[in-house]
């Protein structure tokens, strides 16, 4: 029988219980035994390590669709390899990782995570030397190379194009502009994405230069006085500091439009689960379970053309825009961002959406 440990690290999203919920099912029907990781890798450096056992009572299925991890994904103090790394404590941390993972006797562990957390993965790939690593790919920004989706995406589109769908009617009650900061990072997808649900006059994100007096003569000649301007965390504009979203309203103000801004922020990470990504979910724990299965080790799920299958964590790094973490020396993040020829940036432009100098 197969000891499997579940492990969700980095930021939450909604999507994580349901996983949880699928691996345990899954793995269970198998015949193997099932424990889940408290706090992320936090979990792993305690003695003895803090960990649970699943049963069906432990997530109950109607519980699965709620957000969050009912695991934790750690809290302000948890050590982790950021905190490790600013506090000097990087071997010891590396160390007691791997002899937490021996004390466990897993033949397998199952990491819920986000690029950070499967970069770290890859790169600190001794430590789950001798058992089977299996990574499911899981953050609202989609900035994780290899795959076309990921668990939490659909459903933060989903909460952030609610959000503006109630925004836009008070736009319209006032004949006022509403400037819309999305999260994301440095990847614009979740901006994109929404922006073409709602309808937004203008989206800016940070592949794609823009002209701020393009954009202001753009929101002028609109066919109605209201709209959403949709600005993703990640943009830059050279000279001015602050939140995006304050410095575009700025720019409003400034040319005689009339705007307010509106920071949705976490709201976009909760929210109860959509049914694509619940099928999603699913789809990765079955795949992660036919992953151990077949004896597969430092592997990802994946979706890509509708086709669900493991790649290799060496290909996955490989695959991204590699770039230096800021908070954790030698470390290296593989990225993936928002094509120059993503269909919905043309989509956007034939729809009447300024989406930047893209021409």
């Amino acid at each position: 029988m197969k000891k499997i440990g579940i492990m969700t690290t980095g930021g939450d999203c909604s999507g994580l219980n349901t996983v949880i919920q699928r691996i345990y099912r899954g793995a269970t029907l198998r015949g193997w035994h099932v424990i889940g990781i408290l706090d992320g890798t936090d979990g792993l450096c305690t003695t003895p390590p803090r960990v649970i056992e699943f049963d069906n009572e432990t997530l109950p299925i109607e519980c699965a669709r709620m957000a969050g991890s009912f695991l934790h994904n750690g809290h302000a103090q948890a050590l982790n390899f950021e905190t490790a790394a600013e506090t000097g404590r990087l071997n010891d941390f590396n160390k007691q990782l791997r002899k937490s993972l021996n004390e466990l006797k897993l033949d397998a562990i199952i990491l819920i995570g986000g690029n950070g957390s499967i970069s770290l993965a890859w790169r600190n790939r001794e430590i789950y030397s001798g058992l089977q690593l299996i990574c499911i790919p899981k953050t609202i920004d989609m900035d994780i190379p290899l795959t076309d989706k990921t668990i939490g995406f659909n459903t933060a589109v989903q909460q952030l194009t609610s959000f503006c769908d109630q925004l836009m009617l008070t736009a319209r009650s006032h004949h006022r502009w509403f400037v819309v900061q999305t999260m994301g990072r440095e990847c614009g997808q979740l901006a994109l994405n929404a922006g073409i649900a709602i309808g937004a006059t203008a989206i800016l994100i940070p592949e794609i230069k823009f002209n701020v007096d393009s954009m202001i003569a753009h929101i002028k000649n609109a066919p109605r006085d209201y709209g959403i301007i949709l600005v993703s965390e990640g943009i830059s504009l050279r000279g001015h500091s602050g939140k995006p979203a304050d410095i575009i309203s700025r720019k409003l103000t400034a040319s005689g439009i009339v705007n307010r801004t509106a920071f949705p922020e976490h709201t976009q990470r909760v929210g109860d689960t959509t049914a694509a990504d619940r099928i999603l979910a699913a789809r990765f724990a079955d795949c992660a379970l036919n992953a151990i299965a077949n004896n597969e080790t430092y592997v990802m799920t994946a979706v890509n053309n509708c086709e669900c299958k493991t790649v290799s964590l060496a290909d996955f790094f490989a695959a991204g825009y590699v770039s230096a973490d800021p908070n954790i020396p030698d470390l290296q993040t593989s990225d993936a961002y928002v094509s120059p020829d993503d269909p919905l940036l043309d989509i956007a432009t034939d729809m009447g959406i300024y989406i930047g100098e893209t021409k």
